[in-house]
């Protein structure tokens, strides 16, 4: 079994908006063969939780706006570092970057055959790791600075 053309258009849909807001490292898989429960994943994260919150209110609006769907159920607000949204079809988990690094949802779903994303979304892979290269060497340059 492959998951539908219906999750495969919210993927697609969900994955582009999660670029739009500047998303790290968006990915998608079919986990349609393993679990009985929804036909896709997509993953993506952002560095801090105002992003995460960002990313998932539009992820939710373009659904919403251009699907006429809305998640049946929406998780992790309260602390914005893994938020999940429930479509039945697919769910999409947006993560703090320390939380996808730390839970690694990309092992689990290794096997699973990946969803072709739209060129936006593929764009954003290994930004994290850039975003967290840049982070430290504007720490090192601060912390040389106040050693002088």
């Amino acid at each position: 079994m492959t998951a539908t053309d219906r999750s495969i258009e919210l993927i697609t849909t969900a994955a582009q908006a999660a670029a739009d807001k500047l998303a790290h490292d968006v990915i998608a898989y079919d986990v349609s063969d393993v679990l009985s429960i929804t036909d896709a994943f997509l993953l993506a994260s952002a560095p801090n939780d105002r992003q995460v919150k960002s990313i998932v209110d539009e992820i939710e609006e373009r659904l919403n706006k251009e699907l006429g769907t809305k998640p049946v159920r929406r998780e992790g607000d309260r602390d914005a570092r893994w938020i999940l949204l429930d479509y039945v079809d697919i769910v999409v988990h947006v993560q703090r970057s320390e939380e996808r690094v730390y839970y690694a949802l990309e092992r689990l779903w290794k096997d699973c055959p990946e969803i072709d994303l739209p060129a936006d979304a593929k764009a954003t892979q290994g930004k994290a790791a850039e975003h967290a290269e840049l982070r430290d060497a504007e720490v090192a340059a601060e912390l040389r600075g106040e050693l002088r």
